[in-house]
């Protein structure tokens, strides 16, 4: 495994974990996999930390003194809309998984977590950032605008914000309009980690994507087609 991921090492973490034990053990674990890796154990020294930094992804505790994770999610997601952000958690509640989700977060796991799990979504997300640059190409479907360079949306002329997981599924949904797609190929193509992601964590992403890109519009693009999957589409399915 640290030999697979040598060639990643100039990548550097941010771990916001205020259990000084788990924080280590995380830390000495990852850096063994040629990560670099950055301990805060506060919101506060969290926000000071990507004020003045970059990361190439963040790992993030809910519970956390002075500043709650909640809270730091939505502040690194306003002021940075690329940079993963995987929350490590007690919380198991559906609705602080929404919650986490709606304010930008890109995946959710529940302690304890799994080194091999953590590491294996990790790597999902560092291979994605060492992609090609995408090709100046805009995705159209009805008043639907998706710029693949520029990672915007916009329908009916207004910017619509979203997470660079929602962008992802998006993205595949309109690769693939007018064609249902399946959760196991979502897994596979959106989250490539089809054994690991959830069913409820795709229809949890769906239903933000639908909440951001169908609300307030006559039309709905998203569609769920039960027992099947969901497709992007103008007209009824």
């Amino acid at each position: 495994m640290i030999a697979e991921l040598s060639r990643v090492e100039r990548h550097r973490i941010l771990l916001v974990e205020d259990d000084h034990r788990l924080s280590r053990s995380l830390a000495e674990q990852l850096e063994a996999a040629g990560l670099s890796c950055l301990q805060v154990y506060d919101g506060e020294m969290a926000r000071r930390a990507v004020v003045g930094d970059t990361f190439d992804l963040v790992l993030l505790d809910l519970s956390l003194p002075l500043l709650d994770g909640f809270a730091l999610c939505r502040e690194i997601r306003q002021r940075d809309g690329n940079t993963p952000i995987i929350i490590l958690t007690a919380f198991s509640d559906i609705d602080s998984k929404m919650n986490a989700f709606e304010l930008g977060a890109d995946d959710y796991l529940v302690k304890p977590v799994h080194f091999k799990e953590l590491l294996a979504k990790v790597r999902v997300f560092l291979k994605r950032s060492e992609s090609h640059p995408l090709r100046q190409e805009t995705l159209r479907i009805a008043d639907l605008e998706i710029d693949l360079a520029r990672k915007t949306v916009r329908r009916g002329g207004k910017r619509i914000d979203l997470s660079p997981k929602e962008f992802h599924l998006l993205e595949y949904l309109a690769r693939n309009q007018g064609r249902v797609v399946s959760k196991d190929d979502l897994a596979a193509r959106v989250w490539e980690e089809s054994h690991t992601v959830s069913p409820n964590t795709i229809e949890v992403y769906v239903s933000l994507l639908r909440g951001k890109v169908d609300k307030g519009f006559d039309t709905k693009l998203i569609h769920t087609r039960h027992g099947f999957g969901y497709m992007l589409t103008d007209q009824e399915p």
